[in-house]
């Protein structure tokens, strides 16, 4: 007899259901350079769709640090952004230390489009092999243009 199963046709909204993410309210404090009051830092670590995420106050390059309280072990990163309303070129930079006193070391940088007639969402799931992580660091440049686009993230997710 086969095996089988039936999945998700969208393998990045199923990578986010369904990961282990580490509860990053529970587990680190987040720094952030600023943030819309209807748009708090703490929606991007949500797992679920109706979550609407974080947007800085102010345009320009935003940063959003995580500082765990003990060292944790780091197997997958997940990131999703939505932009509906501007064309723009985005670019991200994912970087993490195993101290807080110590250099980052940069993971990922990224640039992408953003297009409202086509390319209105990105979405990435990185797997990774990090050991004793105390600090993850994204930032976003929303437009390396330099417009005044906001930046944002939907999820950012950590397991």
């Amino acid at each position: 007899m086969m095996r089988k199963r039936i999945i998700d046709q969208d393998p990045g909204k199923a990578s986010a259901a369904e990961g282990k993410w580490l509860d990053v309210k529970d587990l680190a404090q987040v720094e952030v350079t600023s943030e819309d009051e209807a748009f708090p830092i703490e929606d991007a670590f949500e797992t679920y769709d109706g979550s609407s995420g974080w947007r800085a106050s102010e345009p320009g390059k935003q940063t959003i640090r995580v500082i765990f309280d003990e060292p944790q072990r780091i197997h997958t990163i997940h990131l999703y952004f939505q932009e509906e309303q501007h064309a723009r070129t985005q670019e991200f930079l994912l970087r993490w230390s195993p101290d807080e006193g110590q250099p980052l070391r940069e993971n990922v940088r990224q640039q992408y489009n953003f297009s409202p007639d086509s390319s209105t969402e990105e979405q990435e799931t990185y797997t990774v092999n990090l050991e004793e992580v105390k600090v993850v660091e994204l930032t976003i440049i929303p437009d390396v243009g330099g417009g005044s686009a906001k930046a944002s993230v939907s999820r950012f997710l950590i397991g």
